[in-house]
């Protein structure tokens, strides 16, 4: 047996005796089974790997394997930051919700009495013989829709007519200003057509950069300023943000990409430009880093109703909008459809949610939700347990059907 497997062992077995003892679970999980997992994936070639289970504000499970640097052999632990690229989505979602609850906006608002910018939508329409025009859009573009992905706005990467003008503005933008806020950038991309009438589709990009502009719009305050006094200073939340500080940076995982003869490349961190302390944009969809025990504080402060060690953040009836699945049937269609990674989810306010345990093959709850990141992050909390788990690498491609769901699946096998 690997040794530190075997100590893990040890180690999980003392806490969980203490955790019965203490009434904070209520059966002996096999958590020898989840370090064998993740022992797995590194054996088989991934650089490294971090994990935490917690339920009812205690961990239960933490496990680090495989490194941080392959060529120093920089094992990765507690203290490794990784980049969580699009589970920044959840952290800004509930953070423009905590406002919601203050009564700073309404989901049926109107984007246009924010940014009038987007008073004159114009979308994207193909004709019979597949010609491409704009036209004024019917429908008016609501906050809702940027929350649920339906304003009809992807990334600028691929080559639809709407992500080659999303390109453009980016490109001019840069040439005028260099460097420039998210709110500028939001403000230029209501020139944009749509690819479709708002709230019609579900379409993955652009709309929760929507949202973090229309953070910094109503607080006044630039977003990771409104992030760490709302969220990441309440719950202690010190190896998370936008900026490099301190040392920051050197606890940085190095991102790899792994070759189809099973190799490794050491590649640059995708957006790491925006980590410098001289940059100023801070995206909605990513652009975040954060640590393991981090995130799962986060994660423990949604599964249980908005609290975490004595701080509440958000409602609980809140945090139930959020999971509650926003989607029509053409919207689901868009977001799961023939989608193994995604089966038996629907889409709520910037999460999955989980509304058919048997279709997504989960022995997680209904109602169980979180996102994922584009180098292999990803989180997962479920209120009726109290329970979230968070498992983080940093890998191209990041084979997350892979990883993702078989962590899902033994980590909810522990309760």
């Amino acid at each position: 047996m690997n040794f530190k497997i075997f100590i893990n062992q040890i180690i999980n077995t003392y806490f969980r005796v203490i955790n019965i003892r203490e009434g904070r679970i209520d059966n002996v999980a096999n958590f020898s089974d989840l370090s064998a997992l993740l022992e797995g994936f590194v054996t088989k070639g991934l650089p490294g790997c971090g994990c935490a289970i917690a339920k009812n504000g205690e961990i239960l499970y933490e496990g680090y394997f495989g490194y941080a640097d392959l060529e120093k052999r920089k094992p990765i632990n507690e203290e490794s930051v990784f980049r969580i690229f699009s589970m920044t989505k959840v952290i800004i979602c509930t953070a423009a919700m905590i406002l919601y609850e203050r009564g700073k906006f309404l989901l049926s608002d109107p984007i246009y009495e924010y940014f009038p910018e987007y008073k004159e939508t114009k979308v994207f329409v193909k004709d019979s013989k597949g010609n491409v025009y704009v036209e004024k859009a019917k429908n008016t573009m609501l906050i809702k829709h940027a929350f649920t992905m339906a304003v009809g706005l992807p990334y600028h990467f691929g080559d639809s007519p709407t992500a080659n003008e999303i390109r453009k503005v980016k490109a001019e933008l840069k040439e005028k200003y260099g460097k420039y806020d998210i709110v500028t950038e939001v403000r230029a991309m209501g020139s944009v057509p749509v690819a479709f009438e708002p709230g019609t589709r579900w379409l993955y990009g652009y709309g929760h950069d929507i949202i973090a502009a229309l953070i910094q719009e109503i607080s006044g305050k630039p977003v990771g300023k409104f992030l760490y006094e709302e969220i990441f200073g309440p719950l202690g939340m010190d190896s998370t943000g936008y900026r490099f500080y301190g040392d920051i940076e050197e606890r940085m995982v190095c991102c790899y990409r792994k070759n189809e003869n099973g190799t490794l490349e050491r590649v640059q961190g995708m957006l790491d430009e925006f980590h410098q302390p001289d940059a100023i944009y801070e995206a909605g969809g990513a652009g975040l880093y954060s640590t393991v025990r981090d995130y799962l504080k986060f994660s423990q402060m949604l599964a249980n109703g908005g609290c975490y060690k004595g701080q509440r953040i958000i409602g609980r009836k809140t945090i139930d909008l959020m999971r509650t699945n926003q989607l029509n049937e053409q919207q689901l269609k868009d977001f799961n459809h023939n989608n193994v990674y995604l089966a038996g989810y629907g889409y709520g306010l910037g999460v999955r949610t989980l509304m058919n345990p048997a279709e997504g093959n989960s022995n997680s709850s209904v109602g169980e939700f979180g996102w994922t990141g584009a180098l292999g992050t990803y989180v997962s909390i479920d209120p009726s347990e109290g329970f979230s788990l968070v498992y983080m690498h940093q890998m191209i491609p990041n084979m997350e059907e892979y990883h993702h769901l078989r962590v899902r699946s033994v980590a909810y096998g522990c309760l």
